[in-house]
């Protein structure tokens, strides 16, 4: 009697193209995840809780910007095209100025970098003052 072994192959499952696929389907969310965000972020002017205010010899100079662009250095309205030369007055020499800035939350980023860069050329600080909480 010849009786034979019948020969049994093992189902095998090729995954040699698996890589190639999620690799193009990583490539197609990373591109279409930059295509659906947003280019403008909306930022609104943070609260806080007051605090004590330090006593020291430096004086920061107080810059107020309203909703409808008005200048207010130490609470007199300036003009934007001599705030530059308003605040030179108000540094007087003063080796490291520091200014208060205080900005309506309703305005755009673009107001705020236009005076950092006023800011900038004066090489002064710049310390973000924010409005006081309702105690939430």
């Amino acid at each position: 009697m010849g009786l034979r072994k019948k020969a049994h192959s093992e189902a095998e499952v090729s995954t040699e193209a698996l890589n190639d696929i999620m690799f193009f389907l990583l490539l197609f969310f990373l591109i279409l995840s930059t295509m659906v965000s947003p280019n403008a972020i909306k930022v609104n002017l943070p609260s806080s809780k007051p605090t004590k205010p330090i006593d020291n010899n430096k004086h920061p100079i107080h810059l107020d910007v309203s909703n409808k662009r008005n200048y207010f250095v130490e609470g007199k309205e300036v003009d934007f095209s001599v705030l530059e030369s308003v605040l030179v007055a108000q540094i007087n020499g003063n080796p490291e100025p520091t200014v208060v800035l205080q900005m309506d939350k309703d305005l755009s980023i673009q107001d705020a970098v236009d005076v950092m860069i006023v800011l900038d050329k004066l090489k002064c600080k710049m310390v973000w003052a924010t409005k006081p909480s309702n105690g939430n």
